[in-house]
């Protein structure tokens, strides 16, 4: 089973899929440009489950898994590449989904992030965060910030990651990354711990609970650029995720914490590229102005929207906004951009040279 195994893996890498899903009594599935793919080989039963998970597995992590009936890990293989895993059973049986982890690391231009991502990597202090689903592209775009921060500032970056992802190596900076469950017991610990070791730039993984946003902000408030990911699809939706965290007596105080910390949200979607080879990000981008800031105080969450729109001359842009400039560069398609937009009369309009004006309520051309 291991030979098979090894040239299933060897076939995404040559396929570019960025997971493998492995199912016991199914054969094996590629997500090939977003798509579930097909493989046609021979479906793969609960004794060869059983053979791959021993493959993937330490002692101590199948220890792990028979308590939990699931566990995150990363895994390499010599010559072919590294994986994020997670292994979970279903049914009574087990799962295994692989993430491709792309060694090396892209520039922003090269990921077709917007041109203002470089500001993320050069701020000094505060909160900055990523956001998206999953597979969106959060884990390569703050691998791509932490090495333009490698290539720019002598500083100290600790990353927290769960599994760690792409591998830094230092050059202007020195970078420690801890892996959860091998390096340190939870976020939480690692959290508590960080202050002590000189940080001048922390990255958390994820920000998963109450413990962790407050860790995350003291740090930001006590000098550090802190940089972390949610699983939210827009500025709105981020904000208010965050905010909810918390019990109903405590939104003032969060609400005044994360206007005071906040620097910059970036929520992003992976599209299909018009040529057909890979996909390209639209993000949506807010930086914590005074004006967003105080409707972040005030409880006027909604009306950040029109704050973004407001920012476009600060480097704030919405999903409408970049998938207008994809569309134009042909990145994308038309019919893909108007398929993902939150708002496709807008987008129209953009396309048309007419913009709504958020300021008087009218029309600019």
């Amino acid at each position: 089973m291991r030979d098979q195994f090894i040239k299933l893996l060897q076939r995404c890498v040559q396929k570019d899929a960025s997971d493998i899903h492995l199912k016991s009594g199914s054969q094996p599935y590629l997500r090939v440009d977003g798509e579930m793919t097909q493989t046609g080989l021979e479906p793969i039963q609960a004794e060869g489950m059983a053979q791959i998970v021993d493959i993937i597995l330490t002692d101590e992590q199948k220890k792990f898994f028979a308590r939990r009936g699931e566990i995150d890990l990363s895994f390499t293989e010599k010559g072919v590449g590294r994986f994020r895993v997670n292994v979970f059973r279903q049914r009574g049986s087990v799962s295994v989904v692989m993430r491709r982890i792309k060694t090396k690391i892209l520039s922003f231009e090269q990921l077709h992030l917007p041109p203002v991502t470089v500001r993320f990597a050069t701020m000094q202090r505060g909160l900055i965060i990523v956001t998206g689903t999953t597979g969106s592209g959060k884990s390569t775009s703050l691998a791509s910030i932490i090495d333009y921060i490698n290539d720019h500032r002598r500083c100290h970056v600790v990353t927290i990651e769960d599994p760690i992802e792409y591998i830094h190596t230092d050059r202007k900076a020195v970078i420690n990354q801890r892996e959860i469950t091998i390096d340190t017991e939870n976020f939480a610990s690692a959290l508590r711990s960080v202050m002590r070791q000189d940080p001048d730039v922390i990255l958390i993984g994820e920000m998963r609970d109450i413990e962790t946003f407050m860790a995350a902000i003291s740090a930001a408030e006590t000098g550090h650029l802190v940089f972390s990911t949610l699983h939210t699809t827009n500025v709105l939706q981020t904000v208010d995720r965050i905010i909810d965290l918390f019990p109903s007596n405590q939104h003032d105080q969060v609400r005044s914490a994360l206007a005071i910390n906040l620097r910059a949200i970036m929520c992003m979607r992976l599209l299909p590229r018009a040529d057909g080879v890979g996909r390209v990000p639209a993000c949506e981008i807010l930086f914590n102005t005074p004006s967003a800031r105080k409707l972040i105080k005030d409880n006027r969450i909604a009306q950040l929207e029109m704050a973004i729109q407001q920012g476009r001359e600060e480097g704030m842009q919405s999903f409408n906004d970049s998938l207008y400039e994809l569309i134009r560069s042909g990145l994308i398609t038309i019919d893909t951009g108007m398929e993902i937009s939150d708002n496709p009369e807008d987008l129209n309009m953009l396309l048309q040279g007419i913009r709504l004006s958020s300021k008087r309520g009218g029309i600019l051309k």
